[in-house]
C-alpha cells in the first residue's frame, strides 16, 4: 500500500512519547486546502475511525482515511530535517501536480 521510512517511524515514535500517546494510531487523512487543492494531515488518535484502513509498520499502528484511497498507492512517507526544521514529506508518484513548497497536491 505505502512505505514509511525509518526516519519517519522514529519521528512518529518520538512524537508519541513526547505527547504521552504511545500506542495511539497515527492517522493520515487527505484534506482540502493548500496551493494545489489537497494536502496530507497526520494526527494521533486512540482508535481508528469507522471505515479507516488499518495496518502496522514496526511498533506504529497506522489508520488511513478511506476517502482518497487512490492516493495511498505507492505513497512514501519520509521525515527530513534542514535549516528550517523538520517535516514529514509525502512522496506520491500518482499525483498530477504539487505546489512549489511541496506541501499540497492535485
Amino acid at each position: 500500500m505505502f512505505d514509511v521510512t525509518s526516519s519517519a517511524l522514529e519521528e512518529i515514535k518520538r512524537q508519541q512519547v513526547y505527547r504521552s500517546q504511545l500506542g495511539y494510531h497515527c492517522r493520515i487523512e487527505i484534506k482540502k486546502g493548500g496551493c494545489s487543492g489537497l494536502y496530507y494531515s497526520l494526527e494521533f488518535t486512540r482508535d481508528p475511525l469507522d471505515g479507516d484502513l488499518e495496518f502496522q509498520c514496526g511498533e506504529i499502528k497506522f489508520s488511513l482515511s478511506s476517502q482518497g484511497k487512490d492516493y495511498w498507492k505507492n505513497l512514501e512517507i519520509d521525515y527530513v530535517e534542514d535549516l528550517m526544521g523538520g517535516t514529514f514529506r509525502f512522496n506520491n508518484p500518482n499525483v498530477s501536480m504539487t505546489c512549489r513548497c511541496g506541501l499540497s497536491f492535485a
